[in-house]
C-alpha cells in the first residue's frame, strides 16, 4: 500500500504502535529526497523527539525508518543533524576524490617504456622509471619515478595505455663421472654460472637453432649465444666466446645432465680455464631453476616459440653480441630475493630489491674493497668499474631497449618475415625447449 506523505492524523505513541504492529506494508512516496527529509524533520518536531524517554525515542525512530525507507544508520545521522543544526537538509556536495596524479602523458610514457622492454613486472618497471629520472636525467619521468609497483598495474588498465601498448619432461637419472653432482655454493661471490639450452623447434623433420643461455647465480648477469647444433664443433667456439663475455672471473659452471655439456670436450675446456663443473642432482628441480626461468622470461619472450632454421644461427648470435646482451645486463632490472628463516626453520623469499645485473655487480665490487685505493675485486684483469660505467651511460634504459627492439625487428625481417608472423610449427612439429613444455599458440611468452 502506498500513500502520500500525510500522516498528520498520527499524533500519539499509541498510534505509532498500531502502525508498526500492522501487517500491511506501508510506504511513503516522496517527490524527492528533500521532501522525505522534510517529513522526517516534521515528525521529530511533532512528537518532541528530544524530550522523550529512551523507549519512546526508539519507537519514533522505528516508525521513521519503516515509513521513509531510510536505513537505521542514516536515520541516526539525520536525527543528530537535527539536534546539531536545528534542521535536516540534504547535502548536494560532490563525492570527495583525490586529484589524478598521473596524466595522460604519463600513461603514454608508461606504455612506451613497456613496449621497449616487452612489459616487465611491476617492480622491475618501477626500477626502470626511477633510473630514467635519477640516472639518465629524463625530466619526463619526474612523476612516474615515485609510482608504486602496484599502481603501475592500475595505469596499465587505462584506456590511454591499452590503446598504445603492444603488447617439462623430467631429467633422467644418469651416472657419468664428469662434473660434481651438487648445487653450486657461490657464497655471495659472482662467477658461478648456470647454463641451459633452448631449442627453437623442429619443422618437417628439420631442427631449429639452439640458444645457449648462461646466467650468473649472484648478479644475474646473463650472456646468450646461438648455435646451429649442439654438437661440440658448433658449441665450443660459442661457449668460449660467451664465457669471455662475462666481466668477472668465472669460477663455476653448472648445468643439467644433458650430454651437450656433460662430455669430455666441455670438461677439458673448463679444466683449462680452471672452472669447476657441477651438475644438477636427481629429483632436485630447483638446482638449475634460475636459468630455466630466464629461458622463458627472456629467450622465449623475445625470440618466440616458432621454428627458426639452423642457417640463421650466425645472424641471431651477432644480434645477441651487439645488442641483446648489453641491454639485458645494463638496462633490464631483475628481482633479487631476500631470504628469511623463521623460528621453525621455514624459509621464505620476498622480492623487494630490483636492480640491473650491472648495478648488483657494482655494489658487490665496491663492498669487497677494504681501502678506497684497493684494486677492484672479481673483475677481469685490465677491466674497471669506470670502463663499465661508460658502457652503462652510453644510452638510457629506454634508448637501449628501443635500439634492441629495432635491431630485433631488423633481424626478424632478415630471416624472411615480420616478427610475430613467422611460420609456426605444424601439428606434428615439436617447438618446445629441450625437455620443456609444448609450444603455446598465440602471443610470445
Amino acid at each position: 500500500m502506498t500513500v502520500d506523505m500525510d500522516d498528520s492524523q498520527i499524533t500519539t505513541l499509541e498510534q505509532i504502535r498500531e502502525v508498526l504492529g500492522s501487517s500491511k506494508e506501508l510506504a511513503f512516496k516522496g517527490a524527492s529526497r528533500a521532501a522525505r527529509y522534510g517529513w522526517v524533520e516534521a515528525v521529530l518536531e511533532r512528537f518532541g523527539y528530544f524530550h522523550l524517554g529512551k523507549k519512546a525515542k526508539g519507537l519514533v525512530k522505528a516508525y521513521l525508518e519503516r515509513m521513509s525507507g531510510v536505513s537505521h544508520a542514516q536515520m541516526t545521522r539525520l536525527v543528530s543533524k537535527k539536534l546539531r543544526l536545528g534542521c535536516i537538509k540534504p547535502s548536494y556536495e560532490g563525492c570527495h576524490r583525490m586529484a589524478a596524479k598521473y596524466t595522460v602523458f604519463d600513461h603514454e610514457l608508461l606504455a612506451e617504456t613497456d613496449n621497449a622492454h616487452s612489459r616487465l613486472s611491476g617492480p622491475a618497471t618501477k626500477r626502470l622509471l626511477e633510473r630514467a629520472f635519477a640516472v639518465y636525467g629524463d625530466k619526463r619521468f619526474e612523476r612516474l619515478k615515485d609510482i608504486s609497483s602496484a599502481h603501475i598495474y592500475n595505469l596499465r588498465k587505462s584506456r590511454t595505455y591499452r590503446l598504445r601498448a603492444q603488447t617439462v619432461a623430467k631429467t633422467k637419472s644418469v651416472s657419468v663421472a664428469i662434473g660434481v653432482r651438487r648445487k653450486p655454493e657461490p657464497q655471495g661471490r659472482p662467477g658461478y654460472i648456470r647454463v641451459d639450452t633452448v631449442h627453437q623447434g623442429d619443422r618437417d623433420g628439420k631442427k631449429g637453432v639452439y640458444h645457449v643461455n648462461l646466467v650468473d647465480a649472484v648478479t644475474q648477469w646473463e650472456v646468450v649465444g646461438c648455435v646451429e647444433n649442439i654438437s661440440e664443433a658448433y658449441l665450443m667456439p660459442v661457449l668460449e666466446a660467451v664465457l669471455r663475455a662475462f666481466p668477472f672471473v668465472v669460477l663455476g659452471f653448472h648445468s643439467d645432465n644433458g650430454s651437450e655439456y656433460i662430455n669430455a670436450i666441455i670438461a677439458k675446456l673448463l679444466n683449462k680455464l680452471l672452472i669447476e663443473q657441477t651438475k644438477s642432482r636427481s629429483g632436485r628441480t630447483n638446482d638449475n631453476a634460475l636459468v630455466e626461468g630466464k629461458n622463458g622470461s627472456v629467450i622465449r619472450k623475445h625470440m618466440g616459440h616458432w621454428h627458426i632454421p639452423q642457417k640463421h644461427a650466425p645472424l641471431i648470435n651477432r644480434f645477441y653480441e651487439e645488442h641483446f646482451n648489453a641491454y639485458l645486463n645494463y638496462h633490464r632490472p631483475c628481482g633479487f630475493a631476500t631470504v628469511t628463516v623463521d623460528g621453525k626453520g621455514r624459509r621464505s623469499k620476498k622480492y623487494k630489491s630490483y636492480q640491473t645485473p650491472y648495478e648488483r655487480l657494482r655494489s658487490l665490487v665496491e663492498a669487497a674493497r677494504t681501502k678506497p685505493d684497493e684494486p677492484e675485486k672479481y673483475l677481469h684483469e685490465g677491466l674497471s668499474l669506470k670502463m663499465l660505467d661508460e658502457v652503462a651511460a652510453r644510452q638510457s634504459d629506454n634508448e637501449a631497449a628501443r635500439a634492441m627492439q629495432g635491431a630485433k625487428d631488423r633481424l626478424f625481417k632478415s630471416l624472411g618475415t615480420e616478427r610475430g608472423l613467422m611460420t609456426r610449427p605444424g601439428p606434428s612439429s615439436s617447438a618446445a625447449p629441450r625437455g620443456g613444455r609444448p609450444v603455446r599458440r598465440g602471443h610470445d611468452a
